[in-house]
């Protein structure tokens, strides 16, 4: 009867997670540059032209591998090449993570535990907020959760070797979403190393290098498609990730306005406030009542302080100092990081915060010396879950009007093109932060993509240059003659022929000057 019980739950809590990141999607879903770019590379190898450099990092001149192109382009393709498909990706994969959680929550602290976990995750606004999107760290949550899975059962396992390559496999296709996933790796390589002296209290170099070699050897399986690429190009985005490490210039011109402590105490709240407790964002506090969020944060904070003692207390040491690491340790090093930290920079460590509150909400429930006690703290957990959860649903992202942005940018690219009378064209975007790939993406598959302007030494002869330029503006302020970007100052002199208020942009059309 109990094990029906807790199979019926996970049905409502998996049915619960999918309609939540399902809901609406298209609608929803972030569809900008990146999400552009990504599409335009996806729609590239779907017609053969295959590729071994992924994304570039936004932390500074170097690229990442290109696993997720490979991972969005079924769903593209499945989707009739509508951007929504890999978004539904990064979704499903979203709905396996709440099923992982329960799966490890229930190994490591018992099943309340993982139920609680991915009953939490499950409605966590921030999470659903890289849920139905598609993005490249938007995936990172389920396989560093699986590693970090994987890594705890290779300990322990006899045919161990097996599951260190498989550790070691996930672990490049980690690094290849984002490379804060290397904190997982110095995470797995300091918990194998204490893994190997507390069996027997001794230290196990000869032993501790062979998992470090398996390891190496799996994980070279999952990055080779980007240790191709390096190879060919002489390691040049290698060198270039070496530099933004170490370069004297970089790390002053990323100088951070708080200390180390701070920035690691404010990366410790919010992992857990954030994510588990949707703790308001910088940018919305001024929304909130000032004594609301002090009482909020304090109250945050007691919580945090409990599950961590409950989690201190956890009688497995292999989980108590593997989620350790994975928290502090990994905390310790980002606070090394010389740019903002946004929360999708902590998706490698997403799920973690669910299982430290979904271990102290089980002990809760069941806590206390006689029945007048476990009643008592049985009530309190009740009380904090349904309280965390419902406060949760209240901040859905859907509750707010969607932003239909890739409609919107289907809607001005079939001006674009209705503008353009069919003709060669070239086409320009003026913005204060986006890039055109959601547009050229769009131009592409509706079937008439404008003309790619090259440079002089390229085109000396200026064949690439047509008789329009149609841009389109997403700055209100938007002066398009005389713009300094490229593809307008490309075009040379013009004069505007024309001008429309299409969806929330305008679109001009220029042609050349004529005295």
């Amino acid at each position: 009867m109990k094990s029906k019980i807790s199979l019926i739950l996970l049905t409502l809590i998996l049915l619960l997670s999918a309609y939540l990141r399902l809901y609406h999607i298209s609608d929803y879903m972030t569809f900008l540059g990146d999400e552009g770019r990504d599409v335009l590379v996806a729609k590239e190898i779907l017609e053969g032209n295959f590729t071994l450099l992924g994304p570039r990092s936004s932390a500074g001149d170097f690229f990442m591998g290109p696993i997720y192109y490979y991972m969005i382009t079924p769903f593209l393709f499945l989707f009739n090449y509508d951007p929504v498909g890999p978004a539904v990706m990064v979704a499903i994969l979203s709905v396996f993570t709440t099923w992982l959680i329960f799966f490890v929550g229930k190994k490591w602290f018992g099943e309340t535990a993982g139920l609680i976990a991915a009953a939490l995750y499950s409605v966590s606004p921030v999470v659903i907020t890289y849920s139905h999107s598609s993005w490249n760290p938007d995936v990172l949550p389920f396989f560093a959760l699986l590693f970090i899975h994987i890594i705890y059962v290779a300990v322990h396992a006899k045919n161990a070797w097996k599951f260190f390559i498989f550790a070691g496999f996930l672990l490049g296709i980690s690094l290849q979403l984002h490379y804060l996933a290397v904190l997982l790796g110095v995470v797995a390589a300091v918990y194998v190393l204490w893994a190997n002296w507390y069996k027997d209290k001794a230290i196990k170099i000869g032993l501790t290098v062979k998992n470090y070699l398996q390891i190496l050897s799996g994980f070279i399986i999952g990055f080779s498609p980007f240790l191709v690429f390096e190879a060919r190009h002489e390691f040049a985005n290698t060198r270039s990730i070496f530099s933004f490490i170490f370069s004297d210039t970089l790390q002053k011109s990323y100088t951070a306005q708080s200390s180390y402590l701070d920035i690691v105490s404010d990366a410790f709240f919010r992992i857990f406030a954030r994510l588990v407790f949707f703790f308001p964002s910088l940018d919305m506090s001024t929304y909130f009542d000032k004594l609301f969020l002090q009482v909020f944060s304090f109250v945050s904070v007691v919580i945090i302080l409990f599950a961590l003692y409950f989690l201190f207390r956890t009688k497995n040491k292999y989980v108590l100092v593997l989620t350790g690491l994975w928290l502090f340790l990994s905390l310790a090093l980002l606070g090394l990081y010389k740019k903002s930290i946004y929360d999708y920079l902590f998706t490698f460590i997403f799920p973690l915060p669910f299982l430290i509150i979904g271990n102290f909400l089980s002990r809760l429930l069941f806590f206390g010396k006689d029945k007048k006690q476990k009643i008592i703290f049985s009530i309190l957990s009740i009380i904090l879950f349904v309280s965390i959860f419902a406060y949760n649903l209240n901040g859905m992202p859907f509750r707010n009007e969607p932003n239909r942005q890739k409609e919107q940018v289907k809607t001005i690219s079939k001006a674009i093109i209705e503008h353009s009378d069919n003709k060669p064209y070239n086409f320009a975007l003026i913005t204060k932060g986006n890039s055109d790939h959601a547009y050229r993406y769009f131009l592409e598959i509706l079937g008439h993509p404008p003309v790619g302007l090259e440079n002089t030494l390229i085109d000396p002869e200026r064949k690439s240059v047509t008789k329009q330029l149609l841009i389109v503006c997403e700055d209100p302020n938007c002066e398009p003659l005389g713009n300094p970007g490229f593809e307008v100052a490309g075009f040379g002199r013009a004069e505007i022929a024309g001008v429309w208020n299409v969806s929330v942009v305008k679109v001009f059309r220029l042609v050349p000057y004529k005295q």
